[in-house]
């Protein structure tokens, strides 16, 4: 079969993660988190003791930071595990300031370039459609309500046994949103030929269902 390159954007907590995992898996593509690789980079910031607000100190990190992500969705940076850790309240809300900075983004999407280049890949993120695979064979941009994001956010934060409020999720996804899409250099936005698909509504079965139809219509496979 030839190599196809799935798009998949939206904002923060939309469910593009959960959703691109299951298709990549149902279709034998490699899936491609790339929400994960910037916030192993925050994590390693914060590792380091540097402000994520310091936009010349967190570059200054990138010839230090190595990451690697497996099939079984653990995450290594620099030498740690950090699968749990990138997760965590202190990480989700400071990745946005690391996603903004040029030279990182640079670094990273080169990165995952080399990755979509070697085989069929299912890449989610933010700017996947419009900057980082802007030849993909199909792009999908995912929306919901804020509220409805938010309040899958905090169910899946209680599973993993993270502490939070639905307020300081709803907060946090409301931050994330303002920083993504008004940041100067590949913001966040729809590509102009993605299918936009709202799950506000869906469940992840349906979502899922829905984006592999998707696929196999765009794509005949």
């Amino acid at each position: 079969m030839r190599k196809i390159v799935v798009a998949i954007d939206g904002p923060a907590a939309s469910g593009k993660s959960t959703v691109s995992k299951a298709v990549a898996k149902e279709l034998g593509f490699t899936y491609i988190d790339t929400g994960a690789m910037y916030r192993a980079f925050t994590e390693y910031v914060l590792r380091k003791g540097v402000n994520p607000e310091d936009e010349a100190a967190c570059v200054k990190l990138i010839p230090e930071v190595t990451i690697d992500l497996y099939p079984d969705g653990k995450v290594m940076c620099s030498g740690k595990d950090v699968t749990r850790e990138i997760r965590e309240p202190h990480v989700s809300g400071n990745v946005s300031y690391i996603a903004s900075y040029k030279d990182i983004r640079l670094a990273l999407v080169e990165l995952q370039r080399k990755m979509a280049d070697k085989q069929s890949v299912v890449m989610d993120g933010r700017d996947i459609g419009t900057y980082v695979l802007p030849n993909a064979d199909v792009k999908i941009y995912q929306i919901a309500s804020v509220e409805e994001r938010a309040k899958r956010r905090f169910l899946e934060n209680q599973e993993k046994g993270i502490p939070c409020t639905l307020e300081d999720v709803i907060a946090d996804v409301e931050k994330r949103d303002r920083i993504d899409s008004s940041r100067a250099f590949a913001p966040l936005k729809p590509a102009a030929d993605s299918i936009l698909l709202d799950t506000s509504k869906l469940s992840i079965e349906e979502t899922r269902a829905k984006v592999l139809e998707i696929i196999r219509e765009k794509t005949g496979i």
